[in-house]
């Protein structure tokens, strides 16, 4: 067993998916052991291609979803690759060849750009709007920490969580779903949230939950081979010693759901009282890892599959159990098609 999966293992021993940061311009780092190469473009290239090579966590997935072949795409790109090319030339290629992955995961950082893949959410509709979210809000909402929250006309609690990067502690909990507590039911909006920290995700998930509950799988690198895996380790939610809530809930989602903020999709799909609501969520399933090149450009990447309850990926995202879409009418008169689809899935609770 080498270095780096003692590491794994020890980070996410004794809780739900590991005390981690996700999101798509976090890097959480943790160095992997490579071959030494030469500084030049050919020796960063090899490089780079050899830690993916090594380490990344979905190539017999992406196979089998799109065909992905990882030593083709090696002599796709090496023909672009020659020693008399500039930093940016290498960046680019370097960069096109980490978008086969198809990845959010996945990215490419140096002093003068940051490589991404964000096709997850840039191809598709955006299905929110900040000016609705005004409107629904209001301007008397309360805010603890990273929430804001108000009982809205029908007797619906609404919470809004833009981001898992900022935390949120019991004590906050407590007070929201105590001013919440006589309200007929609960809407808790994550659209945009790209992610943050996976145990503010899981604390919040805790208040929904009544008992253990097995909510997803995780395995870990046990090699450098693509099938390298250990066994797969089940995941399990544990509800809140604190207050906890009982009622219909239902979470909003869209295609800027990813990383952490799929991860807490995944956990409250699991739970009976939960109905999703909106957009397909972007994914982003891999527990990061990250490692440099010879010429001191870093490279994040997805080197622990994580799965669902059913022992699926989820990877690219989640289908939520009730569609909805915003269009241009309706935001027009100032309507929020998918908060009213919850209000209405909830009245009828």
């Amino acid at each position: 067993m080498n270095r780096t999966t003692n590491i794994l293992q020890q980070m996410v021993k004794g809780t739900v998916f590991g005390l981690l940061v996700f999101f798509p311009l976090t890097l959480f780092t943790s160095c992997v052991d490579t071959e030494e190469k030469s500084d030049t473009p050919t020796g960063n290239f090899e490089a780079l291609w050899q830690i993916i090579d090594s380490h990344y966590c979905f190539f017999d997935y992406k196979q089998q979803e799109y065909g992905l072949d990882w030593q083709q795409v090696y002599q796709k790109y090496k023909v672009r690759i020659n020693d008399n090319m500039t930093e940016t030339q290498l960046f680019e290629v370097c960069c096109d060849m980490l978008g086969e992955l198809r990845d959010g995961h996945v990215n490419l950082n140096s002093s003068m750009d940051y490589g991404r893949y964000w096709a997850w959410q840039e191809a598709y509709p955006k299905n929110y709007s900040d000016t609705l979210e005004r409107r629904y809000l209001g301007t008397d909402y309360k805010i603890a920490s990273g929430l804001r929250y108000r009982v809205l006309d029908d007797n619906i609690g609404y919470i809004r969580y833009s981001s898992f990067m900022d935390p949120v502690g019991e004590g906050n909990l407590d007070d929201c779903l105590t001013y919440l507590m006589l309200c007929r039911g609960l809407i808790i909006d994550i659209r945009n949230n790209g992610g943050g920290e996976l145990t503010t995700a899981e604390r919040l998930a805790g208040r929904f939950v009544q008992e253990k509950t097995l909510v997803g799988y995780i395995q870990h690198k046990t090699g450098t081979g693509h099938n390298d895996f250990s066994s797969l380790e089940p995941q399990y939610l544990k509800p809140s010693s604190r207050i906890r809530w009982h009622k219909p809930v239902c979470v909003l989602t869209n295609r800027s759901v990813f990383s952490a903020a799929n991860a807490f999709t995944v956990m409250m799909r699991s739970l009976p009282n939960v109905t999703l609501v909106g957009d397909h969520t972007g994914g982003g399933s891999g527990l990061p890892m990250s490692s440099s090149l010879p010429n001191g450009w870093s490279v994040r990447f997805s080197a622990c599959p994580m799965y669902d309850s059913h022992k699926q990926h989820t990877e690219f995202g989640i289908a939520p159990d009730v569609p909805a879409a915003l269009t241009d009418e309706a935001t027009a008169q100032g309507v929020d098609p998918i908060i009213e689809t919850a209000r209405s899935l909830i009245r009828s609770k």
